[in-house]
């Protein structure tokens, strides 16, 4: 059991966390997990505890991180949706406890419309990346903020950019990018055995990759 670690998870409840939360109950890790509605979470473990709370409230935040070496983020909108803004919110928010706790490791998950100096989007990612602007405009540019500010903090931060997330425990080869996503498609399954692969990995500290499933 990995007792020197013990990691704060965001959005666990949720479509993509709930694969999270069940490969971190495998692997044996300890967590901690903020919900906002602690009827849809009952810890099974000893190793799984539960903050109820909201993402955006700094002393929320504080008392989930504290003891914590890593934070991994699935944020959604959730159920009620959030604001549109919550994603830029909740970053400032969790860079300001990390700082104070002195915590290096944040991982978090965005889609394919955040750009980075070094894209090379082809024609599908652009396309994807304008229709979110066009449809969702206000939530688009707060993701855009979100990776602003993780490019001019101090921490070790990932941001995992995605394309459709299909709700399957299927896996196959994933791969990833810092350029443009290669597929259109990952499975929840492959997304956090991926997500989980980072907190051994210094590859794509301060780094944005896509990562997608390879087709079979």
């Amino acid at each position: 059991m990995k007792t020197n670690e013990k990691i704060a998870v965001i959005g666990g409840t949720g479509k993509s966390g709930s694969y999270l939360v069940r490969q971190l109950q495998k692997q044996k890790y300890h967590f901690r997990l903020l919900v906002r509605n602690p009827e849809r979470f009952v810890p099974e473990l000893e190793s799984t505890s539960v903050v109820v709370g909201d993402v955006s409230d700094v002393n929320t935040v504080r008392t989930l991180l504290r003891g914590c070496t890593t934070v991994l983020s699935c944020l959604g909108s959730g159920i009620p949706a959030s604001k549109p803004t919550i994603f830029s919110t909740a970053t400032a928010t969790v860079l300001r406890c990390m700082s104070e706790l002195d915590i290096r490791r944040y991982i978090v998950l965005t889609g394919l419309n955040v750009d980075t100096p070094k894209d090379k989007k082809g024609v599908a990612t652009k396309f994807s990346t304008d229709w979110m602007y066009e449809n969702y405009p206000i939530s688009t540019k707060d993701r855009q903020r979100e990776y602003e500010l993780l490019v001019n903090s101090t921490i070790d931060w990932t941001l995992l950019r995605l394309p459709l997330i299909t709700l399957t425990d299927k896996t196959t080869t994933t791969e990833s990018s810092l350029i443009d996503c290669g597929f259109p498609e990952i499975s929840a399954a492959s997304l956090v055995r991926f997500m989980v692969e980072q907190l051994k990995s210094d590859l794509y500290i301060k780094q944005a990759p896509f990562v997608f499933d390879k087709p079979i």
